[in-house]
């Protein structure tokens, strides 16, 4: 164990619990390339993890993700981590860093985020101050744009015509910004049209974005998709094709035939993997997540990263500690109220209470959501719900570790 020196009486950490638990969203199924996707009709069981932790003195720091699709390997890497914790300082959130980063090198550190989060929860909690005060404030509104789901074949969003009948319902509904998740064969010229069609009808009133989910298989697809793109004037073009968003050198290359600046780093984890697309000129935009970039520590490192070379740096998905991150950057413009539908319930677990929603239907009259302002990540967890949906636990104590 890690001797704390100066630490305050009682703030060492005791104890981490993981609660797995399921949850159901109706009209949601998956397509043939494994995505989820609109579906008229169907019905999907969905998994999500919540972590708490504890301190010597009672403190407790709480979070629950979001991201259904990646719980499963999220959850694991929380259960290898935890444990490392133990005995450590929760006001010491950098030394934690550090240390989970080394020790999680080999997993691109997804685990880490969840701990990350859940001690600045903690933080909060105890200062009595919301997280975004903490970090020290810039915004509490954020411009918003609806993100869509993936397209399906059976019913919502179907066709080209129904992505832009719901692009002007949303901007009926205020929302200033509208991104398309195309369908999963990666059509270059269905999704071509889409685009084109979206921009006819509401280009001149909402910013568009979109992002092909690296289901274009060439690059020869994503050049004409990228056209599209220059036409119908979008703001980025996201994850283009399918290097997975990996490969500097490819979308330095794509960038020399496309002007619609690139969206690129949602699947480059941490602060010196995307650090390197900057040096290289390889993304117009930087893309960070709290959930997936080692929390809400190493996103604000990797936003002030971006600010230092004069680049916007966009938060991936929504979410309590997405709000908290924006509210706290200069050099960032769209909460992403993922991922939306025309009668589809946002597939997040139906566990936010203190008011906190990323329904469709609640955005703003001036097209923003809020930032919560209570303590910590301001929100607080239907455990009821969670405890009765519950598939499996585990605690880690300074004791020892039980399931």
């Amino acid at each position: 164990m890690k001797r704390i020196i100066g630490a305050r009486p009682g703030s060492r950490i005791a104890k981490v619990e993981i609660h797995e638990f399921g949850y159901t969203v109706d009209g949601l199924g998956m397509d043939e390339s494994g995505n989820r996707c609109v579906m008229k009709g169907e019905q999907s069981r969905l998994s999500a993890f919540a972590v708490v932790i504890e301190t010597q003195d009672g403190a407790r720091g709480e979070y629950c993700s979001v991201h259904s699709g990646k719980n499963g390997a999220m959850v694991g890497q929380v259960k290898a981590l935890a444990s490392q914790i133990l005995g450590e300082d929760a006001e010491e959130r950098e030394a934690i860093y550090n240390k989970l980063k080394r020790f999680h090198r080999h997993y691109m550190a997804i685990g880490h985020s969840a701990l990350d989060i859940a001690l600045w929860d903690l933080a909060g909690k105890d200062a009595g101050r919301p997280v975004w005060r903490l970090l020290g404030g810039y915004r509490q509104r954020l411009p918003t744009y609806a993100s869509t789901l993936n397209g399906g074949r059976h019913g919502i969003l179907d066709s080209i015509e129904a992505y832009a009948d719901f692009a002007e319902e949303c901007l009926a509904l205020g929302y200033k910004g509208y991104k398309i998740h195309g369908w999963g064969e990666g059509d270059p010229k269905e999704e071509a049209a889409n685009l084109l069609l979206c921009a006819k009808r509401v280009g001149d009133r909402m910013a568009l974005m979109y992002d092909a989910a690296s289901e274009l298989q060439t690059f020869a697809d994503a050049i004409y998709v990228g056209k599209a793109c220059d036409e119908g004037g979008y703001l980025w073009f996201e994850d283009p094709f399918m290097d997975a968003g990996w490969s500097p050198h490819a979308a330095r290359q794509l960038k020399e035939n496309v002007r619609t600046p690139l969206m690129l780093t949602e699947h480059v984890r941490g602060l010196e993997g995307k650090a390197a697309w900057i040096g290289e000129r390889a993304t117009d935009y930087i893309r960070v997540d709290p959930d997936y970039d080692m929390g809400i520590t190493g996103t604000m490192k990797t936003a002030h990263l971006a600010e230092a070379f004069g680049l916007d740096c966009e938060i991936h998905a929504a979410g309590p500690a997405q709000r908290h991150c924006m509210a706290s950057m200069r050099n960032s413009s769209w909460y992403e109220l993922s991922l939306v539908a025309p009668g589809v319930a946002n597939p997040v677990p139906p566990v936010f209470g203190s008011g906190y929603s990323d329904a469709l239907e609640d955005i703003g009259a001036d097209g923003c959501m809020p930032v919560p302002d209570g303590p910590g990540l301001g929100v607080d967890y239907d455990w009821d719900y969670i405890l009765a949906n519950r598939t499996a636990f585990q605690e880690f104590t300074l004791r020892g570790d039980r399931s």
